[in-house]
């Protein structure tokens, strides 16, 4: 799981953007709207503030004490708002030019799930085994799914084409319909399903504690494909040009590809 300080530094002239595939082209949006950004993608393409020669002098622009909750998830920031949950059960949306607190909404039990904004929605896990669905500028519950009792959900949602992807520790990776909340399909892993999924081209990536990367088919959640490594695997996939790279506790890193 990674861990950030107990408080949210933001740093002066960082600026981020959504997903290629979500831009139109020649625009761009100052937005990290999911765990590495949209679907695993990890660059920015429309930096054009921060280089080699700037860089080193970025400094504090703000920061946010959440009272006694750790923060565990990395931020989500969308339309000028950061979004994060702590270990006390509370997620925050915060204004990402003062660092003013917007709203919190609290879940029985804490947030390590690092939060997706889609299409004004904020998407997260508890650890009261709930997956969430809040309003982005209100903060007011839409819906929630509960998986398996009293397991929690660390996992970082991923959202594409109107669904949520999500594992849980109750080894199931689940698909909810994204206004809805509603079941579309679940999954079982046979051991905890920590990490935050990829989705790329119709395909789910995930992994799971019992060694065992997977990739299921997006609409209906038939497996496509199983590797076995060995040991657990709480490392979250990436996906870029027809490799699957994941990292593992047998201290490898693995690459899967077509041959």
């Amino acid at each position: 799981m990674k861990r950030i300080s107990i408080l949210v530094l933001i740093l002066c002239a960082c600026f981020v953007s959504e997903a290629w595939g979500q831009q139109p082209a020649g625009k761009c949006y100052n937005s990290w709207a999911e765990f590495h950004r949209y679907n695993m993608w990890r660059w920015n393409r429309c930096e054009k503030v921060l280089n080699v020669h700037n860089v080193g002098r970025l400094g504090l622009k703000w920061r946010y004490d959440p009272d006694y909750g750790s923060v565990s998830t990395a931020p989500a920031m969308a339309n000028g708002v950061v979004y994060v949950g702590t270990d006390n059960g509370s997620v925050f949306a915060l204004d990402a030019r003062t660092g003013t607190v917007l709203w919190s909404y609290t879940t029985d039990g804490f947030v390590q799930s690092s939060p997706a904004v889609a299409n004004g929605v904020v998407y997260f896990g508890s650890a009261d085994n709930n997956v969430y669905a809040l309003n982005a500028s209100t903060g007011a519950k839409l819906w929630s799914y509960a998986t398996g009792s009293g397991w929690p959900v660390t996992s970082s949602p991923a959202v594409a084409n109107g669904v949520v992807y999500v594992g849980s520790w109750d080894r199931n990776v689940y698909a909810l319909n994204a206004t809805t909340g509603a079941l579309l399909w679940s999954y079982a892993t046979g051991s905890d399903a920590d990490p935050a999924p990829a989705v790329a081209n119709g395909v789910v990536y995930m992994a799971s504690n019992d060694g065992s990367v997977f990739a299921l088919n997006a609409r209906t959640g038939g497996k496509l494909w199983r590797r076995f490594i060995g040991d657990p695997v709480g490392s979250s996939p990436t996906v870029a040009d027809g490799v699957v790279y994941i990292g593992s506790n047998d201290t490898y890193v693995y690459a899967f590809s077509l041959k």
